[in-house]
């Protein structure tokens, strides 16, 4: 693997933890919007990652990663009893997101350390680049 692939490797790990934290943003934003039927109230969405193989060398090992799709989550809606709200349903039903604000929490968290990561392994990898460059001086 050639010292280079490193800036990519990072740079797919990067741009895969930023889609992940827009969609832990995008969940927490609507965490507490209410509708007035299940169709219309919002799901939390997750990212579904793939790990991206060499095309030239395809028993290689990995290198990246990348967003094959987002995906709904399956957990079910909450109801609240809720009759004086202009959302409610004929039985005075409002009906909120499945999205879990802790849980969001700590994805985000783990996103935002992820993408970290990333930009150090970026950082030390162009710093023995440069201190390889000035070996021969």
């Amino acid at each position: 693997m050639s010292m280079f692939n490193v800036f990519n490797i990072a740079g797919s790990g990067m741009s895969a933890e930023s889609v992940r934290l827009n969609l832990t943003a995008s969940n927490l934003a609507n965490a507490d919007s209410a509708a007035s039927s299940t169709g219309q109230t919002y799901r939390a969405r997750y990212p579904v990652f793939a790990a991206m193989a060499n095309s030239l060398a395809p028993q290689a090992s990995a290198e990246g990663v990348r967003v094959l799709g987002v995906v709904q989550s399956q957990a079910p809606l909450r109801s609240e009893y809720a009759p004086n709200n202009p959302l409610a349903d004929k039985n005075g039903y409002i009906h909120l997101p499945n999205v879990n604000v802790v849980e969001q929490m700590a994805d985000m968290i783990s996103a935002s350390q992820s993408y970290q990561s990333n930009v150090d392994v970026i950082n030390t990898s162009k710093a023995l680049l440069l201190k390889t460059l000035t070996l021969g001086q």
